[in-house]
């Protein structure tokens, strides 16, 4: 059917009979079959007498009165007799099998005046003794066949319970291309070999190359690894068979692994094609490391993974993507050279890659001409590809909400905010909750602003979100390195809300919490992975190759390092307390500011506080380092 082709309403019920008959005949006959199964087995077991209220007599009473032609019919059963004498009837018991004119005739009874009728039920009898008894066998193979059906994922046959359940975007299907990819120009210029090799082969075997069999695309989620491994397929227009690691498993061992081989038994009839596996770690996490030995169903997947993989013959043109954001974990075997031999890392992108970003999934939506879209790519620092489409569609919603026809830089900042802290809480606070919570994020700023290598306020507000009750945000610039003075900084505005609460209340809150847990972990870094602390430039976060090994960390180096997070910590904390003894005419303006407006922009901050301080040269504050 064309596309833009007008339906008239007989070809819509012609498509939807069709539809219906080619996916639940087979429905309509199974239940059809024991529907009638059912109501003949009820009807036979349940047959009523002719009269439900019909007396009974011995079986020599019902032979006299037919002697004394008193009985005008009588209808013969396997065990019992009916007798109609006028309007009334009767029944007899006999033993089964017996013949009545025998029966009579030894009696001297002469039934050539009586009506008999012979209901042979003997046939009618065997037939229900045999659908009783393979009535549980029935029983138990529907059981099975549903809980097969349960399994299998209601696929169209039973036999195909070992089938890969992969998603074929083929040739026909809509597909996107590098251009609707952005943010990644590396990893790009990576496949970009990969979609060459699927197009044209023969120069690659002409000087003897060999292509990568597989590309292990890895980074944080939401960096666009399965976008990308789309985009790919569509490059090089190939079929694209895509699986989740999750899928291949399944609660009867073996199945995985009959997944996999018809997986690539199918990919390599359909060749040149490409098979995506997302979220690889699922099943091809490291062996060895469990306690219940390696025949277990996931080991047995990878296993086979790993055999596919090396059957690919010179002249195949069939590529595995896979995407994971735990490489780590990884078994060694599948990323050795001859299976995931490349590798494509995905970072969050940068301000230009954001600012492309931007492009691709603004489009469509209505903005105003004063949206500063540069300084939207410049907030948005640490977003991944899919926070800002999230962001940009916050954003959308927020306008609609408020009846406006086009999104305007308040619905960006806003909803920039919401996918980063969360949406707004409207939470009843008392004066002194509200008090306290302006000095602490008063602190925060304060001590941030002070700072030569933090970045400059952005934000500062005590309307609550998320699970915070207020929140102050920097502008943060795309750095490459961490330096030490930037990350003791950052512990000191962590610590600035409690060092005000200090200075302030003589008192301390549980609001603290989360900044305390996230300087202890910068603290504990620079001690255990960039040798920023008095111990020196070693590493003590050492992972465990198996769970039989030991910690390679003695409880000596252990104190020693407890020791070392706790003196950064408080020095933190005392230069935070210094800094805002300094200035503390700044911090009652600032808090007092938030109690009335409740969110300052960086504007406003800087009006009311001064610009930041960041002149080339400026030495930073010089925190103790030593013991």
């Amino acid at each position: 059917m064309k596309t833009g082709s007008k339906i008239t309403k007989p070809q819509i019920s012609k498509f939807k009979f069709k539809k219906m008959k080619s996916k639940n005949w087979k429905n309509l006959v199974l239940y059809g079959f024991v529907f009638l199964f059912f109501i003949f087995l009820f009807v036979g077991l349940n047959t009523p007498n002719l009269n439900p209220e019909t007396q009974e007599i011995p079986l020599s009473q019902a032979v006299s009165d037919t002697k004394d032609g008193k009985v005008s019919e009588i209808e013969v059963y396997d065990n019992k007799l009916v007798l109609k004498e006028g309007d009334k009837t009767y029944e007899a018991k006999k033993e089964p099998g017996s013949d009545i004119y025998t029966l009579f005739k030894d009696a001297g009874v002469d039934l050539s005046e009586v009506t008999v009728t012979v209901n042979d039920r003997t046939t009618l009898n065997n037939t229900l003794n045999i659908l009783i008894s393979i009535l549980p066998i029935l029983l138990m193979v529907g059981f099975f066949y549903f809980i097969f059906r349960q399994a299998r994922g209601a696929q169209d046959s039973i036999f195909s319970f070992g089938q890969s359940k992969a998603k074929l975007y083929s040739k026909d299907t809509p597909k996107i291309g590098f251009d609707q990819v952005a943010g990644v120009d590396e990893a790009k210029q990576e496949l970009k070999e990969v979609v060459d090799f699927l197009k044209n082969p023969g120069k690659y075997r002409a000087i003897g190359a060999r292509t990568p069999k597989g590309v292990l695309m890895i980074g944080p989620s939401g960096t666009g690894k399965t976008l990308l491994a789309r985009a790919t397929a569509g490059e090089a227009n190939v079929p694209f068979f895509s699986m989740a690691g999750s899928e291949f498993m399944e609660m009867l061992v073996g199945v995985g692994a009959s997944r996999v081989r018809d997986l690539f038994n199918t990919a390599k009839k359909n060749q040149p094609a490409i098979i995506f596996i997302d979220e690889i770690d699922a099943i091809g996490r490291q062996r060895g490391m469990g306690y219940m030995g390696g025949h277990d169903e996931r080991e047995q997947t990878l296993n086979q993974i790993l055999v596919e993989m090396d059957g690919f013959s010179k002249n195949e043109q069939l590529v595995v993507m896979a995407a994971t954001n735990r490489p780590d974990v990884l078994d060694p075997a599948l990323v050795r050279p001859g299976r995931f031999d490349r590798r494509v890392a995905l970072e969050f992108p940068d301000v230009e890659g954001r600012r492309e970003i931007l492009k691709i999934h603004a489009k469509g939506k209505p903005f105003e001409s004063k949206v500063d879209w540069d300084k939207v790519a410049k907030r948005t620092v640490g977003f991944s590809g899919a926070d800002i489409e999230n962001m940009l569609n916050e954003a959308a919603i927020r306008a609609a909400r408020n009846s406006r026809k086009k999104i305007d830089m308040s619905d960006l900042e806003e909803a920039a905010t919401k996918v980063k802290l969360g949406p707004e809480k409207k939470r009843l606070q008392s004066e002194k909750d509200r008090e306290m919570t302006a000095y602490h994020e008063a602190g925060h700023a304060i001590v941030g602003w002070e700072m030569p290598h933090i970045d400059p306020i952005h934000r500062i507000s005590i309307v609550s979100r998320g699970m915070s009750l207020g929140h102050t945000m920097t502008e943060p610039i795309d750095r490459v390195h961490e330096t030490k003075s930037h990350l003791l900084e950052q512990i000191s505005m962590m610590l600035g809300g409690q060092a005000a609460e200090r200075l302030v209340f003589n008192d301390i809150t549980t609001g603290a919490s989360n900044d305390i847990e996230k300087a202890t972990q910068i603290a504990r870094a620079m001690v255990m992975r960039f040798g920023m602390s008095n111990l020196g430039p070693v590493t003590l976060n050492i992972q465990k190759e198996s769970p039989y090994d030991t910690d390679q960390l003695s409880p000596e180096m252990a104190a020693k390092v407890d020791v070392e997070v706790k003196r950064i910590i408080d020095n933190g904390l005392s230069e935070a307390t210094r800094v805002l003894k300094k200035l503390r005419k700044k911090l009652d303006l600032l808090a007092q500011e938030l109690l009335k407006r409740e969110t300052i922009e960086q504007e406003d901050f800087e009006k009311l506080i001064g610009p930041k301080k960041l002149l080339p040269g400026h030495k930073p504050a010089v925190l103790p380092v030593e013991a």
